[in-house]
């Protein structure tokens, strides 16, 4: 089977923009993050969007619950570079509040602000700041006044909708996610919204669960999407820290030959009933330790010495257990050398160092 090159199969959709990131088409495909501190504590929030920026995330999502939280993102976008989306629902007001605060970009959920003539107001207050909106459809909010059942092609028709009003008073800065808790639903639902529309697309499965449970359902679907040329931006939606759900989406887009700055890759064996020193120990701290370092550097950490050092050849450098619990450590044109375990991660943080 021939698997083409992915940038060479997206669809070549409308672009838009968010604060400094453009999105479709030829444009890199973004990491996308939200934050999980309540926004009107603007030092605790602006904290956290710090990090989430040190690990290399492209555009923040802020929770905005009431008119504090619309007028905190003034203060937060003084403190924060990357660009910031306002998340609205049910009241439109907050929406138009943000916009005054200087937000990047709104979500918006068709399924929960009723009264049309108030979104009407918020798309045209947007066309005026020339602002992009996400149409964020989410399986289980549908409105069930109108579809009685969380189908792809419910999604789509939601969708349509509201996009169809946007269209109406001549706004296009249309982004728009399909996302439902089911990884099938999603597939079907923005395979069928690629078919008929042409805005780009953000990725993601809607209350993924923990960090085990999301990669799993999250890379399902964001790969399989990813490879169709789906998708122009993504979001792993995981409970709990959202520094994972960068480092998620940053290495699926790695993995898949899309994301090229510079970056750090850990290959660990699985261990076996061989495996006398602690892999998942030494992998876990080198991988934490690494994550905001900007080098092209494959690090391999295998359990053992009859083949470790042999599938690990491409890596750069390397250790390998030894059966008495210590390491070999391995080295492009370099003769290995023994490492004891006591030393093993400040000796490995050292090469990183100079590497």
């Amino acid at each position: 089977m021939d698997i083409k090159n992915i940038n060479d199969i997206r669809k070549k959709v409308k672009t838009v923009k968010i604060g400094n990131i453009l999105i479709g088409s030829d444009n890199p495909i973004s990491v996308q993050s939200m934050t999980n501190t309540d926004t009107r504590d603007i030092k605790s929030t602006a904290e956290q969007i710090k990090s989430l920026e040190n690990a290399g995330v492209d555009i923040v999502r802020l929770a905005v619950l009431d008119m504090d939280a619309a007028k905190a993102i003034k203060e937060i976008k003084k403190q924060t570079k990357v660009p910031l989306i306002a998340d609205i629902h049910f009241d439109h007001n907050l929406a138009l509040e943000s916009m005054k605060s200087g937000i990047d970009a709104l979500r918006l959920n068709p399924g929960n602000i009723k009264n049309k003539e108030k979104v009407k107001e918020v798309i045209k207050e947007a066309k005026d700041r020339n602002l992009t909106i996400r149409v964020g459809v989410n399986g289980g909010s549908l409105d069930r006044s109108i579809y009685k059942e969380v189908t792809a092609e419910n999604m789509v028709k939601s969708a349509a909708e509201h996009i169809k009003l946007m269209e109406d008073l001549d706004f296009t800065n249309i982004k728009v996610s399909l996302k439902s808790s089911d990884i099938k639903t999603t597939i079907e639902a923005n395979m069928l919204f690629r078919e008929n529309f042409n805005y780009p697309i953000h990725l993601g499965v809607t209350e993924a669960g923990t960090l085990r449970s999301s990669l799993i359902k999250s890379t399902s679907a964001l790969s399989f999407l990813i490879m169709q040329g789906i998708g122009d931006t993504i979001r792993y939606s995981i409970t709990g820290d959202p520094l994972e759900e960068v480092m998620a989406g940053k290495m699926l887009l790695k993995f898949l030959g899309l994301r090229k700055e510079p970056s750090i890759e850990i290959i660990s064996c699985p261990t076996c009933g061989r495996c006398q020193v602690n892999v998942e120990e030494v992998a876990s701290f080198i991988e934490k330790h690494v994550q905001n370092i900007k080098k092209n550097i494959t690090i391999a950490i295998m359990g053992c010495v009859v083949n470790g050092p042999g599938e690990a050849r491409h890596a750069d450098f390397g250790v390998a257990g030894t059966a008495d619990g210590n390491f070999i450590f391995f080295e492009k044109n370099n003769e290995p050398i023994k490492v004891s375990r006591d030393n093993i991660i400040d000796f490995l943080t050292k090469k990183i160092e100079e590497f």
